[in-house]
Formats: structure tokens, sequence, C-alpha cells
């Protein structure tokens, strides 16, 4: 299975990186072919497939003649549905939270994920391409490549060059169709929603970066709520916890951003409150329409068909009643404790809710039902028709504000868990021998501005008489510049010894200018890295470039980029590296650093080294290259300690986690240059 990095910082969840390349792969066909297949397969989804190998097979191949894994099962009861002519027409909306859409996109994962061979993997989706919904289809190609031991090697081209509608400011799409029709090539220039009577714009570059929104998408790709090990190959290791902490960076970064910007922390979202901030999306589906707006200062609604303002409030008192408790009350009626390090994972299962929920029809899907019933709030009883608003998709749910609101929300629940865990102990903390003399960063941290560029040549309709013209978006998205950490640490054991180093942050100060408690800090920590390092006898100077971190992955290649990659590789007959590639589910490397202020904003840096051998799951962790340290080969996850450690829970007293010798903190400011 492939898997993809895991973000620790805006994420951190275990994921199975892709090790080495391979001239011959899985399947038969080389790395180059099927990297080849791939782009063209989802080049201009929405109209006639180009490559000539593959428009065949989409008129020849006979899926029930393919090679797999389970007997022919999912092939069949698939093409029973598209002969019955129950399968969703093409060009219409998909969203993964329409229960019969999921099933349908499901059944295609389950025919691709259960081939044997490349020639049928090709095949299927070249047949279905054809013949299924575009965004059902789509869907199941990016989870099969993601999870298909075939397609390890395989670079998921960018979503937003795939299906840019769901990236993109409605008027640059717009002004995209018009270049199409007047065949004149334009580079236009797309802005983020609001406008400056609206405080939430100054944090729209967060919400709405399209690497922010890719990162959301491919975590839930990678670890999606409708895994059944029943019918896959392995259990994902620690999937409600992780679940817990990506969000739990996510929320804490937005806030983290809008300080940067002068405005409070988001308030978490309340079912019988009222919700104050509207949104106006500025977006627009393919085919179906606008997304739906929501006015301000509006009052949550039951939604037909979905839930009841009531059914959630009654949801959420269930959820907070076991975890008062300490344990949940299985479907079997066996009681399942949580009062362990363990037990965040079982919380995180439950509030998704994904099938790993050890009750689901007792304590629900708060997660997934609120994103819906917070969706559709501006037509709440389907009286004008309304498509599925931004929040019942993962590609566009950051941009809308209340979508941190609502996991604000839950946030605070997965806390009220951790805080009810026993402190750790000053025991508990210390690694003997070994202490933390000092941090110093390289140069002075600075955050601005760039402009970037990417197609919007698949966002138009065209035919095969019309040539393309080049036609792109320019936008605005944080970054910063690179920096280099260097810590020392001495290690007064008498032998080597393997360390685990975790680095975090968090602003030292609210709005107001009063100083956060530690125990407000610590929760209101941003992950910035954690590795794994060899400590000889006696003083050790590490360094660590911001370029390496754990937590974030560069962008990937633009699709005209792969596109060529592929076609060179194939006809040299060299290896195609795409090595640096393989993982993209991480937040973008240049989001490493909230923005900052431009007199510079202070934030509490603190190092934590603790026994790596303890930490440890797996061997090897200080000296391969081959992995993220979130995630291994066999898809276990690396590091023994729950995500946030030793953070995550509450600190009583500051003194026992500041004074064990291998703990330091010092503060640090970030500048942010306007203009730039």
């Amino acid at each position: 299975m492939k898997l993809l990095v895991l973000c620790a910082l805006v994420a951190a969840a275990a994921a199975w990186p892709n090790f080495g390349m391979m001239a011959d792969s899985p399947g038969g066909a080389s790395d180059a072919q099927k990297q080849h297949d791939v782009n063209n397969i989802l080049w201009k989804i929405y109209g006639e497939i180009r490559d000539p190998h593959l428009k065949e097979l989409s008129q020849t191949f006979d899926p029930l003649s393919g090679h797999y894994d389970d007997g022919g099962v999912s092939a069949r009861r698939l093409m029973k549905e598209l002969n019955d002519e129950r399968l969703l027409e093409q060009k219409h909306w998909f969203s993964l939270f329409n229960t019969r859409q999921r099933q349908e996109a499901l059944m295609l994962y389950d025919v691709l994920e259960h081939s044997t061979d490349w020639d049928t993997f090709a095949g299927n989706a070249a047949f279905f391409r054809v013949r299924m919904n575009e965004g059902e289809f789509v869907y199941a190609i990016y989870a099969a490549v993601v999870h298909s031991h075939l397609t390890e090697h395989v670079v998921l081209p960018p979503l937003y060059e795939v299906t840019p509608h769901l990236f993109t400011n409605s008027g640059a799409i717009q002004a995209a169709y018009k270049a199409k029709m007047t065949q004149t090539a334009v580079t236009i220039k797309s802005q983020f929603t609001g406008s400056k009577s609206n405080p939430e714009q100054r944090v729209a570059y967060f919400g709405e970066d399209i690497g922010m929104n890719t990162h959301h998408v491919t975590w839930h790709l990678e670890f999606p709520f409708w895994w059944d090990d029943a019918h896959e190959d392995h259990h994902i290791d620690r999937k409600g916890e992780s679940f817990f902490w990506v969000h739990h960076q996510l929320t804490v970064r937005f806030d983290a951003e809008r300080l940067s910007n002068y405005l409070d922390p988001v308030d978490e979202l309340h079912w019988d409150d009222v919700i104050y901030e509207g949104f106006a999306p500025h977006t627009m589906y393919k085919y179906g329409g606008y997304f739906p707006s929501r006015p301000d200062n509006v009052n949550f609604e039951d939604v037909d068909g979905v839930a009841r303002v009531r059914d959630m409030l009654i949801l959420e008192s269930r959820i907070r009643d076991a975890i008062a408790h300490g344990y949940f009350t299985g479907r079997d009626g066996s009681v399942i404790s949580i009062r362990d390090a363990h037990g965040i994972d079982i919380l995180g299962d439950v509030i998704e809710s994904s099938t790993y929920s050890p009750n689901p029809e007792y304590y629900g899907s708060l997660h997934n039902t609120a994103h819906v019933m917070l969706g559709r709030q501006g037509d709440p009883h389907g009286k004008f028709a309304l498509p599925p608003g931004v929040l019942e998709h993962f590609e566009t749910a950051t941009r809308d504000p209340a979508f941190f609101r609502l996991h604000k929300y839950m946030d605070n629940i997965f806390r009220e868990h951790k805080d009810s865990l026993t402190p750790y102990t000053k025991e508990d903390l210390e690694f003997s021998g070994v202490s933390v003399e000092g941090i110093t960063f390289s140069n002075r941290l600075e955050t601005h501005f760039e402009e970037f560029e990417y197609s919007l040549v698949n966002a138009v309709d065209d035919t095969t008489e019309v040539e393309d013209v080049p036609i792109s978006a320019k936008v605005d998205r944080l970054t910063h510049n690179d920096f280099t950490l260097k810590i020392d640490i001495t290690n007064n054991n008498d032998h080597d010894v393997l360390a685990t180093v975790r680095i975090f942050a968090w602003p030292k100060y609210d709005n107001n200018h009063v100083e956060f408690s530690f125990n407000e800090g610590r929760w209101n920590a941003i992950e910035m890295d954690k590795f794994w390092v060899k400590l000889g006898g006696g003083s050790n100077h590490i360094t660590r470039s911001s370029k390496l971190s754990a937590v974030t992955v560069p962008d990937v290649p633009s699709f005209h980029s792969l596109i060529e990659k592929a076609e060179e590789a194939l006809a040299s007959g060299s290896e195609l590296h795409l090595e640096e590639y393989h993982s993209s589910l991480g937040l973008p490397n240049r989001f490493l650093l909230p923005k900052g202020k431009t007199e510079g904003m202070d934030f509490h840096v603190v190092v934590f080294v603790s026994d790596g051998a303890k930490d440890g799951a797996v061997a090897g962790l200080h000296e391969s290259t081959t992995f993220n340290h979130y995630g291994c080969e066999d898809g276990k996850y690396p590091d023994k300690q729950p995500h946030g450690y030793p953070l995550d829970r509450r600190v009583d007293d500051e003194r026992i986690i500041s004074g064990v010798s291998n703990f330091f903190s010092t503060d640090v400011k970030v500048f942010h240059i306007e203009g730039q």
C-alpha cells in the first residue's frame, strides 16, 4: 500500500511512504508507464480521453475479464450497477458526504484496489472513465493510487489542476472560459473571498491556500473514514488519534494566523447558538451552479434528511458523558476504557466517526454529520435545491472560517479528555544523562507573500478540434525564508544513545498582549518538527534545516511537468525519479512559520529530547532517509509516544516539565515583510 507522509504540524498522522524506485514494479508495467497512464486518465477529466491507447481501452476492455484478488466480485457488482443504469450521471456534482455517491465511488475504488496487474488497473480506469460521474471517478482514482500496491511510485497530479473549480475563485474561472473562447493566452489574478470590511478577509490566505486545501483532502484520502479492515489488507495504526492531531494542528495554526493579523483566536461553534460569520464562497461547481452562501447571524436549523439540532446536542452529550466516566460502551455492551494514552485514538474514531468507532449507532458521527449540517444552513430544507456547501467537500472546507469554529468545538471536546488524564511526572519526562544546553536560529525568521501560478486548462470545456491556449491563475501565498535550528545537547552517559528531538512553538501573547500561561500555551503549540538522532558521549551540536521538517512537504510538480517527465522516461527507457514527491501528505513546506507581524511577533519555542530507544516503534529511525517520520513501510507509526508529547497533557506545575534537563525553551520573533 502506498502511504503518504503524515503531517505532524498541521496534521500528524501515521503514513506509509514509498521506499526507493525500481525499474520493474508490481503489476508488470514500468513506473514511467504507470505515471504516464495515470496522467492521461486524469487529463481533461470532463472531456474525451486524449491518449490513443487509453481511448481504445475505454471501448474494448472488459472489466469482467480482468485479474482480481477477490475473484472479480467487485467488478461484477459495479458492472451490474452500470448495466442497471443505477449510477450517477456524468456532468453532475459529487460529494463524498452523499452516501449513495460515496458508495458508487468506492465500488470503483474496490475494482481498482483488487486489480492484481497493471493491465487490469489501467483497463478499468479507462473503461469507467467514460461511463461514470467525473467526480466519483476522480475520487476513486486518487484513493486507489494512494492505497494500491500497484501504484506505490506514482505521483498524483495536483488536484487544483485536475479539478480547478474546487480551488479557484469563480471570477478567474469565468475569465478562463473567455480566454478559451477567444483563443487568448492569459494569466488571471485570482482573489481571496470577501472584502476589507470583513475582518475574516485578513486570514483568507490561510483557509483558501490551495496547498492547505490539498493537504486537507490528501489527509482524508490517506486516512478515510470509510476504511474497513474487513475489506482491506491492513489496519490503519492510530487513525483516530491522527484525526484528532491533524485537526488540532489546523486549529492552533489558524489561531496563530489570527493573532498575526490582530484578531482574537476563533471561538468555538455551538449548536444552540448563533453562527455569527456568514460566508460567500465565490466558487462554483463545474456542473451544478455556485456553492451556496450563508448570511451572518443565523441560528442552526434542522437539516431535512440529515439531522436535527437536537440530535447533535444528544450525540455531544453522550460523548462528553463517556469522557467524564472514562469509558465508552461498545455495541455489545462492553466497557472500553479511555483513561490511558490509547484513549485519544478511540475518542477520535468515535467523533469522526470512522468504521473503527466501537458503537456508531449510539455515539453517532459527530464530525461528519456536523460538516453537512453546517454546510446546508444556506438551504436546510432543500427549498431551493442548492448543491452541497463548501463544508461538504474536503477540498473546499477550510475556505469557510466556520470550519475552524466547528473544529475548535471538537478540539475542546478532545481537550476535555486529555485534561482528564494524569499529568506527566518528572520521572515520566526525564532522559537520564541527557541535557539540552541551548538552541539558536541561524537567521532572522521572516515571512512574505509570493505569487504562485497554476494551470486552468482543465477548468474549461474544449474539443479535439480546438487547440489549447495557455490559461493559468496566479495567487498570492504565504511563504518564509529558510532557516536552521542549532541545538546543543550533552550526553553524560558512557555510551551512545538514540534520542527523539521534538520541537514546538506557540504565540507568547494573546491579542491583548497578555502572556499565555504555560498550560494554555502548550495546548496551542504548533508542532514544528520531530526527528531521531544518535547522540555520542559529551557535547553534540545538532543542526536541523527547516527544509527537512518532518511535518511539511514540497509542492507536487505541475500536471504539465509530470506529463513531460513520464514521457521523457518512456522515450529514453530510463527510470522515472520522483522520490521527493511520493509522499504528499503534509503542510506546504512554506507554511512552517505563521505569518508573524511587521514589527515582529513573539513565539515561545520549546525543544524536548526524549529517549529514542523507548519511543521508537521500529529500528533505524536515526539513519534511514527513505521514510518520513510519520510513517513506516509496514504502516506502523514510528513513535510510541502520543501525538504532541510531552505537551499533550495538562501541566499543573510548569516547574515539573521545565525542571528536567532534557527540556529547553527560548523566545523568538517572526517578522512579516510587506511587499516582498
